[in-house]
């Protein structure tokens, strides 16, 4: 059984204020208003996001940093939609003029960051994963955008490349697929993509760690979710088990990518743990 006391002992100790903040909103010990002032503090004067990607240790704005704060201000329910439409603001700086947004941008030279940051071009390409991440969290926020029409297109324009991308990718697109208005058109592109689940569910992820995957529960988060319906239901309820089983004994859950920091890792902790109670109460395992 999930011990709610041990990981709030383990979110107060190791956990970044942002993800102490979330976990208190989670538990029913803080508001939504709590989060919101500590997601400011990520805000940066050109209305983009940074700091809060454990991986990318620049203070600039990056996309990567602004998927975070959107997911954040969806998952408190925020009214105060101000800091997600500054950061579309920004990203329209930022855009290609394909309608997407770079996976990282030139401004992380020079920074501390992980392996799969390393590639900056000066004059970056587009990334699906990244475009489609923070296309659906803006729908989910109900918003309407210049920047988000343009994206939306564009993602629309590329869900072919689902069938054969990379595991984040495709992770991403069904994110995408969940979140934006069209269900007939998203359940008709959903559908492409079955072929590509193996029966495990289990995602390799290509030049990753040996043992990394995405797991079902990493793409189909709550039971509604769009993805949900590409995992049998005895896959999910392994998922859940394997879940709940996770949480180490001082109380918090760890991921299975790159520990490339030490302080990231920790910080990748904190963050991981409340997305772990989120899921498993979004489940009903938490009775």
């Amino acid at each position: 059984m999930t011990d709610i006391a041990a990981a709030a002992q383990f979110v107060a100790a190791n956990a970044r204020l942002i993800d102490r903040r979330r976990f208190a909103f989670l538990e029913g010990d803080g508001s939504a208003d709590d989060v919101l002032r500590a997601l400011a503090a990520y805000r940066n004067d050109d209305g983009g996001i940074g700091y809060i990607e454990p991986d990318l240790r620049t203070p600039g704005s990056q996309p990567a940093c602004v998927t975070h704060a959107l997911e954040i201000l969806h998952e408190v329910g925020a009214a105060d939609t101000s800091i997600a439409t500054g950061a579309l603001d920004w990203l329209q700086t930022v855009t290609r003029p394909d309608g997407g947004v770079p996976f990282v941008l030139p401004n992380a030279k020079g920074w501390p960051r992980a392996p799969w940051f390393e590639a900056i071009d000066d004059e970056p390409p587009s990334s699906l994963l990244m475009t489609a991440g923070i296309a659906a969290a803006a729908h989910r926020l109900g918003l309407e955008h210049p920047w988000l029409d343009a994206a939306t297109e564009y993602c629309w324009e590329r869900t072919g490349e689902l069938a054969e991308g990379h595991a984040y990718t495709v992770r991403s697109g069904i994110d995408f697929l969940d979140a934006v208005p069209d269900h007939a058109r998203a359940d008709a592109v959903l559908a492409t993509v079955a072929d590509r689940i193996p029966p495990d569910g289990l995602l390799r992820v290509e030049g990753g760690t040996a043992d990394e995957v995405l797991r079902p529960l990493d793409v189909a988060d709550r039971p509604d979710h769009a993805g949900r319906r590409l995992f049998d239901d005895a896959v999910i309820e392994h998922e859940l088990d394997r879940l709940a089983a996770e949480q180490k004994d001082d109380g918090g859950w760890t991921v299975d990518f790159l520990a490339w920091n030490p302080v990231a890792a920790w910080e990748w902790r904190g963050f991981v743990t409340v997305l772990a109670l989120q899921t498993l109460r979004a489940y009903d395992r938490m009775r």
